[in-house]
């Protein structure tokens, strides 16, 4: 296929290789930590960041422009704090704050502390976020004002006491701590006065103790906590930061990703951290304001998914579109029918696309700069035959793994071994599920990631696809399980599959979600269950589209037949006696989707 990498474009690359290589040779030495006793991670990066670019600028939101030392010295007094209030290495903190400077520097602290974060997303509610608390047993919470009431309908639901519940006003609480509503102590006002030196704790802190705990979506319906070790904190920031882009102090990543996420948290900000450059943040990602604020930060370097480029191509033309100053890019997902047009439109020479997991022990980074790949992994993996129905790997008669050829497409499976541990999740079930034994030899432990990638020839890979129970929209893991959970709350809903559809030219899949009614077609009142769908879920979650069916067909052992609903999608031409309606944006309801609907919705008329 065209994608493929050949001798010649590999010789094309021998200066950019050579160039390449004195820092990866020292990036790979900052990444693989071995000894035991040498102290490293978040907090240990950060202040040797803060040696190195004292004065430089470390953080910076709208107004508010820290320097490393001020952050350093900042995430200081509020470690000290939680030290002098019993928080102590492996206690786990839960963190509840949007993204602006407080959620990283509170990070930073608990890291320093060696207490473990748990970082909450911010679109949970009600059962899923007490689920998430309950799952990690926090002995502390650091809510922002802009999360409280969420927090507080499920407090009762959570063993927190009310001394280490800590409150952070929604403004500049740098310049001003603000007022804590009752039951919650002001967290920037409680640690004004502490010491502002780095603790000795942040030099107890190895590469085997966890760092956080980041929630990604499980086949149960329900977040599973991945663990994320500081040693791998390490080879993310020293792989992307130091080898892939080579960032320095005078660089500046732009970061609008959820902070909650591995991308934002730890492969944006960690490539910052590795270069003492500087790190800029957006609350929410706003497409209109994106190069102004690319400007006005003087970035060199965004960090992105690929539903966000596709935000900015969709962006009417501007004559400023390339008078930046961005040179290169970090993320995943962009899809080969947008990358040389962003790279062309944007002028942006270097896309870095990776592919990593939060819960995987292996990671792909595009270094040579080649288009439409996710590049190499120095780690050893496989692609392998799959069951197209089930998406489990495929045995041979001999009961061992069967390696697809190169320029197929197959399922990613990861060896795990020293080089490559896998943390997998705080529940140790959880993390067998996710385990291959005896895979090609007899004894040999690979981690599936339930990914399908293709080959494109020297170690570079191209994604594919999700398998399993997730897929991803607008940026997020969606939970089918979750949906479906949520779905069958509905008085009139008796029966309910959820699952990801393509529409033309968008990334990911958009929800979708076959529903039997409990009585009759006629009882479903489409707006009134938009209204408790958008209620119940957070908006990336709801199903843009619904297929109507008197009795849902399953499988000899009861499953239901997924593939051929995704097949048919939201084609009315396809999906015989079952009506389609959609949720078109715009709108407070789902309409029946005609022949006219979907040729308008294949055209682009409609931007999901």
């Amino acid at each position: 296929m065209s994608d493929t990498i050949t001798w010649g474009m590999m010789l094309r690359k021998l200066p950019t290789i050579a160039k390449a290589i004195p820092r990866v040779v020292k990036g790979m030495k900052v990444a693989n930590v071995k000894d035991p006793t040498q102290p490293c991670g978040l907090g240990w990066s950060f202040e040797q960041a803060t040696l190195r670019n004292p004065d430089g600028f470390a953080l910076l939101q709208d107004e508010v422009l820290l320097t490393y030392t001020q952050v350093n010295q900042w995430a200081n007094r509020i470690a000290h704090h939680l030290i002098s209030q019993g928080i102590g290495k492996g206690d786990v903190v839960a963190v509840f704050i949007e993204n602006r400077p407080e959620l990283l520097v509170t990070i930073l602290a608990v890291a320093k502390v060696g207490a473990i974060s748990a970082l909450l997303n911010t679109s949970q509610t009600r059962d899923t976020l007490a689920h998430s608390l309950n799952l990690v047993a926090p002995v502390a919470i650091i809510v922002g004002e802009e999360l409280v009431l969420a927090f507080s309908a499920v407090r009762e639901r959570v063993s927190i006491p009310a001394t280490h519940t800590w409150f952070v006003a929604d403004r500049d609480t740098f310049s001003y701590p603000g007022i804590s509503p009752d039951r919650f102590v002001n967290l920037m006002m409680a640690c004004a006065d502490a010491p502002d030196d780095n603790p000795a704790s942040s030099q107890q802190v190895f590469f085997d103790d966890t760092c956080f705990y980041i929630y990604t979506s499980g086949t149960t319906g329900l977040p599973k906590a991945g663990v994320f070790k500081h040693g791998r904190w390490m080879r993310s920031a020293a792989s992307f930061g130091m080898i892939a882009l080579d960032m320095q102090p005078q660089d500046v990543v732009y970061c609008t990703l959820p902070l909650y996420h591995a991308t934002g948290l730890c492969v944006c900000w960690g490539s910052a951290i590795s270069g003492a450059s500087g790190f800029a943040i957006r609350r929410k990602f706003s497409a209109s304001q994106f190069w102004n604020d690319v400007r006005k930060y003087q970035a060199t370097t965004l960090g992105y998914v690929g539903e966000l480029c596709r935000y900015l191509v969709d962006q009417p033309v501007s004559a400023d579109d390339d008078k930046h100053g961005v040179t290169k890019m970090i993320g995943n997902g962009l899809r080969p029918g947008a990358w040389r047009e962003f790279k062309t439109r944007f002028g942006v020479s270097h896309i870095c696309e990776l592919y990593a997991a939060s819960d995987g022990n292996i990671g792909f980074t595009n270094i040579l700069n080649f288009d439409n790949t996710i590049g190499f992994s120095l780690m050893s993996w496989e692609l392998v035959a799959y069951d197209h129905d089930s998406g489990a790997p495929i045995r041979n008669a001999k009961g061992l793994m069967s390696k697809v050829a190169k320029g197929g497409q197959g399922l990613l499976l990861a060896k795990i071994d020293d080089k490559a541990p896998l943390d997998g999740y705080t529940d140790p079930q959880k993390t067998e599920k996710v385990v291959l034994h005896d895979v090609f030899a007899k004894g040999d432990r690979y981690f599936n990631t339930g990914d399908l990638l293709r080959n494109i020839g020297f170690g570079h890979a191209q994604f594919v696809d999700r398998l399993g129970d997730t897929y991803r929209w607008k940026g997020e893991n969606v939970s089918t399980t979750e949906v479906e959970n949520i779905l069958l709350k509905h008085p009139n809903i008796c029966e309910a599959v959820a699952y990801g559809v393509e529409i033309r030219n968008t990334n990911g899949r958009a929800g979708m979600a076959a529903i039997t009614p409990a009585e009759s077609l006629a009882t479903l009142d489409f707006s009134e269950l938009l209204s408790f769908a958008r209620q119940q879920m957070p908006a990336y979650a709801v199903p843009l589209f619904l297929r109507v069916k008197v009795k849902m067909e399953t499988t000899g052992t009861f499953k239901y037949q997924k593939t051929r609903l995704k097949d048919e999608a939201f084609d009315p031409g396809k999906t015989g006696d079952d009506p389609i309606y959609a949720w078109l944006p715009g709108t407070q309801t789902y309409v029946q989707v005609t022949g006219e609907v979907l040729a308008d919705i294949h055209a682009g008329k409609y931007r999901y």
